[in-house]
Parts: C-alpha cells; sequence; structure tokens
C-alpha cells in the first residue's frame, strides 16, 4: 500500500463488490442449508451455515442479518458518487431533488409490491428493505447536503432520540396478553427489567403501525407482524444510511492515504462493535435487528465498515479484479438482484429440475423414480436442496453478467 495521498478511483469498485456479496448472502437463500442440515443432522458444518443462512428470533445477529443493514449502508456510501456525477453533468440541485423524491418514492412502491406478490389485494406494509430506505431516503439527501458536523449531529440526533421514546414509554400493563399480538407467554426472547421496552410488539413504534397500518385498504384489520417488524424502523435505518453517507465521503478524500482510508474505516468498526455490544449487554439498550434497536445501528454499522475496508483493500487499492468481478456483476444490478430473487428463484429451481427429471426418464426408464424423487435426489441424495438452489443462483448469476456485458444497469 502507498504511504503518499491517493485518490479513489472515480467509481469505487468496492462499493460493487461489497453489494454483490450482500445479493448473493441474500439470493443464496435457495442454497437450503436447512434442508441439508435436517438431511445430515450429524454434519456440524450444515448446522453452522444453516444456523448463518437464517435470522435469529430478536436478539443476536448471524451473517444473514447483516444482510438489510450492509445493503442500507452501501445507500449512503454510494450516494457522495451520485450527487458529485449529476452535478458533473450539470444537474442542478432542483433536478438533484426531483430525483430523490422519485427515487424514494418507487422504492416504498416496490417494497409494498414485493410484499404483495402472491396476494389477492395490495399489502400495504413498509417493513420491506426498499420501503425502509424509501422511507429514509429524502433526509439521508438532506444530510448528504449538509457538513460532516450537522451530518454525525443528525445521525446521534436519530439514535438518541429514536432510543429515548422507547425508554420513556410505558410499559404495557399487567393485563396485557402478549398471545394477541403472536407472542408466546413463555417465549424465551421476552426481555425483562429496562430491557423490556424493547419488547416484540409491546413497543411504542408497534403500537404506532396498530393505527397507521390500519388506514390502509386491507380485508381484515392488521394487529401485528409475526416477526416483529416496524414502519418506523426506517428512523434507526436511516441512521445505518448516515453511517455508510460518512464512510462513503471518508473514502472520497484525496487528502488521505490508503492506509488512513483503510485504518479509518477499521477504527470506526471496531468502535462501532464495541458500542453496540456495550449497550446490549448492560440492557440499556437490546441489540435487536428486526426492530433496528440503536444498538443494532451501532453493531451493524461497525461490521459494515470492516466488510468495507476489507473490500476497498482488495478492490480499489490492490485492485485484484479477478476475485471480485463474479460480484462486482451482480452489484453493478444489484436492485435487478434484489427483485428477480425474489420473484424467480422458484421458476429456475422448478424448471430445471423438472427438466432433468425428463432427461434421466429418458435415460434411465420410469423404472429409476419412486414417489417423491426427483433428478437432485437420485444424483445426491441429502444435497438435492443445495444443488437445486444453487443452480437457481448460477442462473440468477447469469442473468446478471448478461446485462453486464450489454452494459446494461438499472437504476432508479
Amino acid at each position: 500500500m502507498e504511504a503518499t495521498p491517493n485518490p479513489p478511483q472515480q467509481r469505487a469498485v468496492s462499493l460493487d463488490a461489497y453489494r454483490g456479496f450482500v445479493m448473493l448472502l441474500m439470493a443464496g437463500e435457495v442454497l437450503r442449508f436447512h434442508a441439508v442440515s435436517q438431511n445430515l443432522p450429524e454434519s456440524g458444518l450444515f448446522r453452522f451455515l444453516a444456523h448463518h443462512q437464517d435470522h435469529v428470533d430478536w436478539r443476536g445477529c448471524t451473517l444473514h442479518d447483516l444482510i438489510q443493514p450492509s445493503f442500507s449502508f452501501l445507500v449512503g456510501c454510494a450516494l457522495p458518487w451520485s450527487i458529485a456525477n449529476r452535478k458533473a453533468r450539470g444537474q442542478g440541485s432542483a433536478g438533484i431533488w426531483l430525483h430523490t423524491f422519485w427515487r424514494a418514492f418507487i422504492l416504498i412502491a416496490l417494497g409494498v409490491f414485493l410484499r404483495s406478490t402472491g396476494s389477492k389485494f395490495t399489502h400495504f406494509t413498509f417493513e420491506d428493505t426498499l420501503s425502509q430506505i424509501g422511507l429514509g431516503y429524502v433526509g439521508l439527501t438532506f444530510l448528504a447536503w449538509r457538513s460532516v458536523r450537522v451530518q454525525i449531529l443528525g445521525l446521534v440526533t436519530l439514535l438518541f432520540g429514536y432510543w429515548a421514546w422507547f425508554a420513556i414509554t410505558p410499559l404495557p400493563g399487567p393485563t396485557f396478553d402478549p398471545t394477541v399480538v403472536g407472542v408466546p407467554r413463555d417465549w424465551p426472547e421476552t426481555l425483562t427489567g429496562f430491557a423490556a421496552h424493547w419488547n416484540k410488539n409491546a413497543n411504542p413504534a408497534h403500537f404506532f403501525d396498530l393505527w397507521f397500518l390500519n388506514l390502509f385498504p386491507r380485508i381484515k384489520p392488521w394487529l401485528f407482524n409475526g416477526g416483529g417488524y416496524l414502519t418506523l424502523s426506517f428512523i434507526p435505518t436511516l441512521a445505518t444510511m448516515v453511517l455508510g453517507l460518512l464512510a462513503g465521503q471518508w473514502l472520497r478524500r484525496t487528502d488521505l492515504t490508503a492506509l488512513n482510508r483503510i485504518g479509518g474505516l477499521i477504527f470506526a468498526g471496531l468502535t462501532g462493535l464495541a458500542l453496540g455490544t456495550t449497550l446490549d449487554l448492560t440492557g440499556v439498550c437490546p441489540s435487536v435487528k428486526r426492530i433496528w434497536t440503536p444498538s443494532w445501528v451501532l453493531f451493524s454499522g461497525g461490521w459494515a465498515c470492516l466488510f468495507l475496508a476489507a473490500f476497498h483493500a482488495v478492490a480499489d487499492v490492490r485492485r485484484w479484479t479477478l476475485p471480485v468481478f463474479p460480484l462486482v456483476v451482480v452489484g453493478m444490478n444489484s436492485i435487478f438482484t434484489y427483485v428477480i430473487s425474489h420473484l424467480w428463484d422458484g421458476f429456475f429451481r422448478n424448471n430445471t429440475t423438472n427438466h432433468l427429471n425428463t432427461f434421466l426418464l429418458w435415460l434411465k426408464g420410469p423404472d429409476t423414480f419412486t414417489e417423491g424423487s426427483t433428478f437432485w435426489k437420485i444424483v445426491s441424495g441429502p444435497y438435492a436442496p443445495m444443488l437445486e438452489g444453487a443452480v437457481a443462483l448460477l442462473c440468477i448469476w447469469l442473468c446478471c453478467l448478461w446485462l453486464w456485458r450489454r452494459k446494461v444497469f438499472i437504476r432508479i
């Protein structure tokens, strides 16, 4: 690494690589490690993989839990480049703000659309990753035009204000029945003491949704979210995006060496991990991804900074293009990947399996198949769910490669 100031590339490849990594983690759900783990109960490896391919019930963190905060963090990281590019093309502040509001609307609407897939009616909820980003995007852009001091002040205000709202809101009374909001009485994740202010479906943001979400047309009244997710989580999600904004501005500084940039990200990452963990362990603010507590913002933001430092070192400083190329292909069409991984993974998986079944039937005859068997089960036994998913994941990646080769990048 050089010891003299080295301005980052005009386009930070690290952001595309990190974004592609996040999208592949999300799309990688099709690998179905849980099913393989059930088929191989003695395998510690697949038990570990299955654990990190799912969300924790409430407190704690898995690799899968870091997907949404990483994606939100990267929205903030990319914004300084986006604004600079629009200015370079001669677009004024009015045009930038018009695009900001339009992008926020599309993100919110796309989140609602994806949540409504398979439903006979529009499913008006706003906990989807895209909706959460859209709800906070205007605020993020507003802070992007301000000084770093104002951005940090905004970050602290968001975190402390959201924490204080939960902390000072009285707990539900002794007559409160948690089963009414989908929480078993003996649920092991129920918090006690001061931490009870952040219990599932028994917090002020839940009661806000009980009013707000019932303003929209729906077949029956909205009573609770089974996972505990909240509309107002977009407020601390905005804080996550502000952390990304600060990190993106740090990467764009031309007065820093590569070591300075990487070292600053590592320091910020370790600080975030330490603060988030301390707040969680002391009970001052439990670290809960599902309701995006302020301690979770710091903890997950810490991991995001460390990931960004690693990708910056490999992709921007060392410029090792080969290992990051498969990620960049996906990262440069992240919205496309997000949508098709929600809508097309079953199409790829099912059609591949069906046609391979036909091939095996032609090759070996009808006696090859028994009830419930498929090509993958016959060929790979307990690993069948993973191989079926791997084909679907490969198809998604090839779609991204096709777009990349034709320089088609779907943006909002």
